[in-house]
């Protein structure tokens, strides 16, 4: 094969883990939309001379603005060899793409070419990986079951799952995927949520590798998850599918959302922003105390209260309303919220699911701890 070699996506997508390197020769605020999932980012233009040489094919002319394009993409190119690739063996392939397999992956595609390495371009770049995944994404949620993790806010589920996930589960966590906890106090301070197109990257790159064999675990979602919607043919196919009821003591669902909750607890401030949301749905009084006990500290009081008067109210009312199988959920009951008790149950699906397969684990309603 001659080098740099030009291949579609179909042609890419079976070893498209078997790069040494999937480079994305766009700019920063392109990747950082989105990208193939495993790139590294390494612009040929940053954003700053994106636009200083758009803006000189406009005002100048055509053969300035490329000269100018030549000088920054070959002194960028050459910072890459020299901080990331000048170590790499003569074997070394990497996958090179950039918007739509144009200038900016083709110079870069030349130049590690010419001095020797077996590199591939991908021809379209990401709008033709894009359009991959949006064509398939839909098929790859229909091949897949799914076990659907129910259960009220403070239950436990996004616990389960990252256990489950620990114990080599098939686990979908769309909470983990949009950094978000998925209800209207959901929003990670510190993590801003990805692109619309960034998350179905990720929704698209897991359930290409699960087994159709297995169950995937997921939790019982609204079709947003904080700002970002999951995808149609996902949700459907989620809301369709069995359930298991987590069944946890009040008081324990305080604690757990006391403890996934710190950054509230630490600034009531921010909290009380986003209580400001409910107050269509409870009224200014009713706000007025909850940001008061937010204020003075009463966290446990604050937490209870708004399980009991929104959150478990609201998840009655949605989980009957859309998840299809609900009123036939297994219940597994849960006797706190220590590491042991999530192990313990995260090793009862699994184990169950994996030695009986996902309709024999369903014949009991019950699921007992083993």
């Amino acid at each position: 094969m001659k080098y740099p070699a030009l291949l579609p996506f179909a042609d890419i997508l079976p070893q498209l883990n078997d790069f040494d390197a999937i480079i994305d020769a766009r700019s920063p605020s392109e990747f950082a939309e989105d990208h193939i999932p495993g790139a590294i980012n390494c612009p040929v233009l940053d954003d700053a001379q994106r636009v200083r040489v758009g803006t000189m094919y406009k005002q100048v002319n055509t053969f300035e603005a490329k000269k100018l394009g030549a000088m920054l993409i070959a002194r960028n190119i050459a910072d890459h060899i020299e901080a990331l690739f000048i170590d790499k063996p003569k074997d070394w392939k990497p996958l090179i793409y950039c918007w739509r397999g144009g200038n900016r992956s083709g110079a870069m595609s030349h130049i590690l070419a010419k001095i020797g390495w077996p590199v591939i371009q991908l021809d379209g770049g990401y709008k033709e990986y894009r359009r991959h995944v949006s064509a398939t994404l839909a098929e790859h949620a229909a091949r897949l079951s799914y076990t659907v993790v129910c259960g009220p806010t403070g239950s436990g589920k996004s616990r389960l799952l990252q256990v489950l996930a620990a114990q080599g589960a098939q686990v979908l966590d769309l909470e983990q995927l949009a950094a978000h906890r998925g209800s209207v106090l959901g929003n990670l301070p510190t993590t801003p949520q990805p692109s619309q197109k960034a998350f179905e990257s990720s929704i698209w790159n897991l359930l290409r590798h699960f087994d159709p064999a297995l169950p995937v675990f997921v939790e019982s979602e609204s079709k947003k998850v904080g700002n970002l919607r999951v995808p149609d043919a996902l949700m459907e196919k989620i809301r369709g599918s069995r359930c298991i009821a987590l069944g946890l003591a009040q008081a324990d669902r305080v604690k757990l959302l006391m403890d996934d909750y710190l950054h509230f607890v630490a600034d009531p401030a921010l909290l009380n922003t986003q209580l400001s949301c409910l107050t269509a749905l409870h009224g200014r009084e009713t706000i007025d105390r909850w940001q008061k006990m937010a204020v003075d500290g009463d966290m446990q009081e604050l937490v209870e209260e708004l399980l009991v008067r929104h959150y478990d109210p609201a998840y009655l009312q949605s989980i009957k309303r859309n998840f299809d199988q609900f009123g036939e959920a297994h219940v597994l009951e849960l006797p706190d919220i220590s590491d042991e008790a999530f192990l313990s149950a995260a090793q009862t699906l699994h184990r169950a699911t994996r030695l009986l397969g996902p309709l024999r684990y369903f014949a009991s309603k019950k699921i007992k701890h083993q």
